[in-house]
């Protein structure tokens, strides 16, 4: 199956579990270094309390199964994750080209340092980067860089 083949939609209630569920799988394949700082429970219920009802949730659904997510507050891209085996199938591209249509002045976001696959991801995708940290800020405390994109003119 293409990506191509899979509707993007904004996110429900219903979708909360199964998007929390792509969050975790995607993130224990993306990221194995990385310690994650929630445990199952409680990225399920971020997902059910805050993102999909407070953020524009946005996810990939192909038949019964959501297989990514987009999560957007207003100009800044929260969360991008898809299912291990839908990476480089141009799902991601999809849900960037999303973004940059929900919001056309501009986009930001953060990634980890670690996260060279990403990080390629968000220059492909016109991003430059815009700033580096030691992790401190966020709950995992890992480096981490901020990336802008700024639509050309």
């Amino acid at each position: 199956m293409t990506s191509d083949e899979v509707l993007l939609r904004r996110a429900c209630a219903a979708d909360a579990r199964a998007a929390a569920d792509v969050w975790l799988r995607s993130y224990a394949a993306a990221l194995p270094t990385v310690r994650c700082a929630h445990d199952e429970r409680d990225v399920r219920d971020w997902f059910a309390r805050v993102l999909v009802p407070q953020y524009e949730t946005w996810v990939a659904v192909t038949g019964n199964s959501v297989v990514g997510l987009l999560v957007l507050k207003e100009e800044e891209v929260k969360q991008l994750y898809l299912e291990p085996q839908w990476r480089g199938r141009g799902l991601g591209d999809r849900f960037m080209s999303l973004a940059k249509q929900q919001q056309p002045d501009g986009l930001s976001l953060w990634t980890f340092q670690v996260n060279g696959p990403a990080r390629r991801f968000y220059q492909r995708h016109g991003f430059t980067e815009a700033e580096r940290t030691d992790g401190q800020r966020n709950d995992e405390r890992e480096p981490d860089v901020r990336y802008i994109w700024h639509p050309q003119t």
